[in-house]
């Protein structure tokens, strides 16, 4: 449904009954025999009759690069089978616009099946496209070789129903390409399952990937500068991550997929190694790998189960970028081994706003009192272990939680959630098992919204203020008078109003600093926690 209200694709134009068949062109299809040229030939003479359909019948056709033509249906029928040779100087590439950051390695953009410039094709059948694992000393890694599918400067292309195999690098490739389906498709071995990458005055736009079985080497499903795009109903298995988005993106529905790992294809890029752990399951990181400058805006995920996944979620924003509505209900996971869910910012601004609902997420924990210690350093290209083992948010303007529980399935001496530097902060039913420690650890978040009684404000009692000059600060004890729960200590001076928010359990007495406090100008100022007041000499009288 959600395919049919965002996309419309045009028929492709062509009379149905212009069929030309490539075995009339002088195709041998025995897997030994080069068959290039009569399946180049087959497609221009299709193309020269005002377009059609070019069958390939059952059999194996070993190739270089097939141009791809405007008008053109590919149909592989069953037990059809395109072979990329292992001969590179049969390909042939794309060459992406001045100005980009693609366009500084021409080699890098063969491919096995290549569409340049073109319009209203479409790649369809039970065949498969076999990208031959074909090695490239050369290449990237000094091993990857052509895509297997590769579109650039397209519209309205349609792949589906079709099987793709062992790319030599990726799967399928769009460029500054438009108004794709994506349907039905199955992608084994290789790098990327998808890839697509506009720039910033030229996106990928209305991109749709549904029902597709994706068991990758490398990420499902990957790219930068997207707009309006979809994934829906799909299934992501992976020796990377599932969704990595590596530059702006706005208008981007996931839905209904089902993550998991490990991979059943290893990433073959490790080497000896031959790893198959699956990374994160959406890994969204805005300036991560290249400099991108834009925004990451309108993202609804929804529908989502995931098992054994390294973090379900990395949010990261690098500057650069900025970030506005991201939205995820309905998520499940289990088995989240190494890194607790991320919404983090390192940008010149914060993100906007994030609503988690209805959420569930379930680590394997461990931690030790060590790891909660740990300072949180700058995310790479990859989630990294957290001092909290759950979620943790770095420099958002509004986070809300409703509905969301973190479970565990050992114990773990790190709090379950940190934040730092949020606005504003609404828990509505945030379960989490009991723990040792301060559960949730706040650090400048300046209002914090509850409306569920498993996470209250405590009431406690400010005992003693003390305040020193030089520099400006004040050490506030307080002394929990309740049940265990969130307090917000609020020290005010001349009136104006600055909270800490701190975990504290039943009972407890606890010391709160506030550093670094403003100094608000020379003379004596009034100085406030609770009924208790100081007075303080600041500078000269």
């Amino acid at each position: 449904m959600l395919a049919g209200v965002l996309l419309t694709f045009p028929a492709v134009s062509g009379g149905a009954s212009a069929v030309f068949n490539v075995r009339e062109h002088g195709a041998v299809g025995d897997g030994k025999t080069l068959d290039t040229g009569a399946l180049n030939r087959t497609i221009e003479a299709c193309a020269a009759a005002g377009g059609g359909q070019v069958l390939v019948p059952a059999g194996k056709y070993l190739t270089g690069t097939v141009r791809l033509k405007s008008d053109v249906t590919l149909l592989l029928d069953a037990g059809a089978e395109i072979v990329g040779t292992s001969d590179l100087d049969q390909y042939q590439n794309f060459s992406p616009p001045e100005g980009t950051p693609l366009a500084q390695n021409h080699h890098w953009h063969r491919a096995l099946l290549l569409g340049v410039g073109v319009e209203n094709v479409t790649i369809t059948g039970r065949g498969v496209i076999n990208g031959n694992k074909v090695f490239d000393p050369n290449g990237e890694e000094h091993m990857r070789g052509p895509h297997a599918v590769l579109f650039g400067n397209c519209k309205n292309i349609t792949l589906r129903d079709v099987s793709i195999r062992d790319a030599a690098n990726y799967a399928v490739m769009l460029e500054f390409t438009s108004r794709v389906e994506v349907r039905g498709v199955k992608i084994t071995g290789g790098w990327d399952g998808v890839h697509f990458r506009g720039w910033k005055d030229n996106p990928c736009r209305d991109v749709s990937i549904t029902h597709c079985e994706f068991y990758t080497g490398d990420d499902c499903i990957a790219g930068w500068y997207w707009e309006n795009a979809l994934i829906d109903g799909c299934i992501l298995n992976s020796s990377c991550n599932g969704v990595r988005l590596i530059g702006p993106a706005r208008e981007l529905i996931i839905h209904d997929c089902l993550f998991f790992g490990p991979g059943r294809f290893e990433h073959r890029t490790s080497g000896p190694r031959k790893r198959r752990n699956m990374l994160a399951g959406l890994c969204l990181q805005p300036g991560s790998w290249d400099h991108t400058e834009g925004t990451l805006d309108g993202v609804r995920i929804s529908d989502i189960t995931m098992h054994d996944v390294a973090t379900p979620l990395h949010l990261s924003l690098h500057p650069g970028n900025t970030a506005g509505r991201v939205s995820i209900s309905c998520l499940s996971a289990t088995g989240a081994y190494r890194a607790a869910a991320s919404i983090e910012s390192w940008a010149e601004t914060p993100i906007e706003r994030v609503r988690l609902r209805d959420v569930s997420l379930e680590f394997t924990g461990g931690g030790t009192a060590e790891q909660a210690r740990e300072q949180v350093r700058r995310p790479g290209t990859d989630a990294r272990p957290l001092p909290a083992w759950g979620l943790y948010a770095r420099n958002v303007k509004t986070l809300e939680l409703e509905n969301v529980r973190l479970k565990l399935d050992q114990d773990d001496a790190r709090p379950a959630m940190i934040a730092e530097g949020v606005g504003t902060l609404a828990l509505d039913e945030l379960r989490f098992p009991p723990t040792a420690g301060a559960p949730l650890i706040l650090t400048d978040v300046r209002d914090v919204r509850l409306s569920d009684r498993p996470v209250g404000i405590v009431r406690f009692k400010c005992t003693d203020l003390k305040v020193s000059p030089n520099p400006f600060s004040a050490t506030v004890t307080v002394e929990n008078e309740s049940a265990e729960g969130l307090a917000g200590i609020e020290l005010r001076v001349d009136g104006q109003s600055t909270t800490r928010w701190v975990w504290l359990k039943a009972d407890e007495k606890r010391y709160i600093e506030f550093a670094g406090l403003q100094v608000p100008g020379g003379g004596k100022h009034e100085v406030r926690c609770g009924d208790l007041r100081r007075e303080i000499q600041l500078g000269k009288e």
